[in-house]
């Protein structure tokens, strides 16, 4: 239950729909209980049974409240019935039936018609929620959890939590109240008999309860293979090109099935248990009835109280009223069992604490004026150091190229530069100030990124040049690609800067997609510029176009160009030859060929390629 009172932290922003809700569902309760106990005069005069009373009882305080109200309808129908005859008088129960049936169901459609804005924005909350947590979250968060768990703790849970608890929201409030209204009138009309049923109804609803114990550990491993095979999916969409291409369809679907199979053998076991609380719920209402029948049966029949004919069965009908509250309140420990395992899975995304936050006195950034330095720092994404003791200076206006064999570490020093990750050790700062000291954004600001995995949107060309720069106007839009040779292929477009460029640009070859990327990062104008590996994904005559793009962007910044083909970076001010996390050449390219070294490998190796 504890998941389930977080989850409803989420209902405080409307708690006016709640209180509004409450106050509906009493007039609810009172109407539902007066439907029943309408009937019972009702009953007395077709059996010539009913109290005739010729005073009018006089009001003697709230502690005699019932017996004045009981009095006083008694009092009207014995005039109604003595004047007009005994159809006058069950014409005026029928009148007032309708009139308290109207007014039941009207509160009950008003209690759900304010519950859904609560429902709704509980809902709401949640999504936005998650998806800001998602976006705060550090990378190194999505490099340990699938994709497709992600995916279905934002989707199929945050459904389980509406279907599950939300929707258990209106019983919480009505069933209860519909209980202790039935239970007051119970009392009032035989306190014997409702003391019995007391002994009856928790037997019973122990023997229910008892069902659904493992229903919530059930629904938490329902949940986590349904993110399993979500994964599989988002794996599937993004790599079909290869499982066709290697026939691997077999071995994917074979993982994909085992996967689906074992989720359907667990709902199997969430169904079975679920679909068992009705039907062992309406026999265990059912066998408390009869019980209730022959033990108030016997007290009309032996008169040993002073229960009537028509009171009797005025309470069998209030009896039948409370099962059913009874029944969804057991329905609700169910669904809340249920829709806890989905809340636990939410609450473990929205209560994860980001490693990378800013300072409470973190500073802001706006120029850059000196230089970035990385002093003996290290870092380790696991066990192991993919940098040990690594020190280096880029200055101002000048271009500082990362080379080596996959593996060396020099994407992670992109990655630390922009603080997607924090530094073991060591420290890295920009004009003297260490990264860890400045806000995030302002950081960020100061940097343009461009990836080798040109990362695009499903949206117009135009709004992905403009990301992060959405105040900039069309001619500055149109400046940044022309800069970056991507205006000729967009102007060529049926819709120019207006084309949709499709699922993560799908709609562009390889070489269009990076020169828009080059765009976005110019359209920023940030003073330093960090490639990572660029044009390493491009063919001749898309990466000679690039490299241009690279070249005009580059122009008075401050760049760290992290490359693999090495003809791209021959003209860089300093050129740092790593392997294993550490430096072992540094110079220009000039000097690292004159030295003979592990650069000139390289160049010699990819040269023969």
């Amino acid at each position: 239950m504890n998941y389930f009172k977080k989850i409803l932290q989420f209902a405080r922003p409307y708690k006016m729909y709640a209180g509004l809700n409450i106050l509906f569902n009493i007039f609810y309760a009172i109407f539902n209980v007066l439907s029943i106990v309408i009937f019972i005069p009702t009953l007395g005069i077709l059996f010539g049974t009913q109290e005739e009373v010729h005073e009018k009882p006089a009001y003697q305080g709230i502690g005699n409240l019932q017996e004045y109200v009981e009095g006083s309808l008694n009092f009207f129908l014995t005039q109604k019935v003595e004047v007009d005859g005994p159809t006058a008088g069950l014409v005026f129960i029928c009148i007032a039936s309708i009139i308290i049936f109207f007014l039941k169901n009207l509160f009950r459609y008003l209690a759900l018609y304010v519950l859904s804005f609560l429902r709704t924005g509980m809902v709401n909350d949640i999504q936005n929620s998650l998806y800001d947590k998602t976006l705060a979250l550090p990378i190194s968060f999505f490099s340990e959890k699938r994709k497709g768990d992600l995916l279905a703790r934002m989707t199929t849970d945050v459904k389980e939590i509406e279907m599950s608890i939300i929707n258990s929201l209106e019983a919480i409030v009505r069933e209860p109240l519909t209980i202790i209204f039935v239970l007051i009138t119970m009392f009032s009309i035989s306190t014997r008999l409702t003391l019995f049923v007391f002994i009856l109804l928790p037997i019973s609803g122990f023997i229910i309860s008892s069902i659904g114990k493992r229903l919530k550990a059930q629904s938490l491993k329902a949940q986590k293979e349904n993110g399993v095979f979500l994964s599989f999916i988002e794996e599937t969409l993004t790599g079909l090109r290869v499982i066709k291409g290697f026939n691997a369809e077999p071995e994917v679907r074979e993982k994909f099935t085992e996967s689906t199979g074992r989720f359907r053998r667990i709902m199997a076991k969430v169904l079975q248990r679920k679909g068992l609380a009705s039907p062992l719920s309406e026999f265990m209402g059912v066998a408390v009835v009869i019980s209730v029948l022959w033990y108030g049966g016997s007290l009309v029949l032996t008169n040993e109280s002073t229960l009537t004919p028509q009171e009797f069965i005025g309470y069998i009908g209030l009896f039948y009223t409370i099962i059913n509250p009874v029944k969804a309140i057991t329905t609700v420990n169910y669904n809340i069992q249920k829709g806890n395992a989905s809340a636990e899975r939410v609450l473990e995304i929205l209560e994860t604490e980001s490693t990378i936050v800013d300072k409470p006195n973190a500073l802001e950034k706006e120029h850059f004026d000196e230089n970035i330095k990385l002093e003996n720092i290290s870092f380790k994404y696991e066990d192991e150091y993919v940098l040990k003791d690594f020190s280096l200076e880029v200055p101002k206006g000048k271009t500082v190229a990362l080379v080596g064999q996959s593996g060396s570490g020099k994407s992670t020093i992109a990655n630390l530069v922009t603080r997607f990750y924090d530094v073991n050790e060591g420290s890295i700062t920009i004009d003297g100030n260490d990264v860890r000291d400045l806000k995030k954004k302002s950081l960020r600001d100061l940097m343009g990124i461009v990836t080798q995995d040109s990362i695009l949107f499903n949206d117009t060309i135009e709004n992905n040049i403009k990301l992060g720069t959405t105040t900039a106007n069309e001619t500055e839009v149109k400046d940044a690609a022309l800069i970056a040779n991507a205006h000729e292929f967009i102007k060529e477009l049926p819709e120019g800067y207006d084309t949709n460029i499709g699922d993560s640009g799908n709609k562009l070859s390889g070489g269009q997609k990076q020169r828009l990327s080059i765009a976005r990062a110019v359209l920023k104008n940030p003073p330093i510029m960090i490639l990572d590996e660029a044009t390493s994904a491009l063919d001749t005559e898309s990466e000679r176009l690039v490299q241009k793009a690279l070249e005009n962007m580059m122009k008075n910044r401050t760049s760290i160009v992290i490359a693999h083909r090495l003809s791209t970076i021959q003209n860089a001010d300093l050129i740092v030859v790593m392997q294993k996390g550490q430096i072992v050449e540094q110079g220009t390219h000039d000097e690292l060929i004159t030295k003979n070294g592990a650069y000139k490998k390289l160049v010699e190796m990819q040269s023969f390629e």
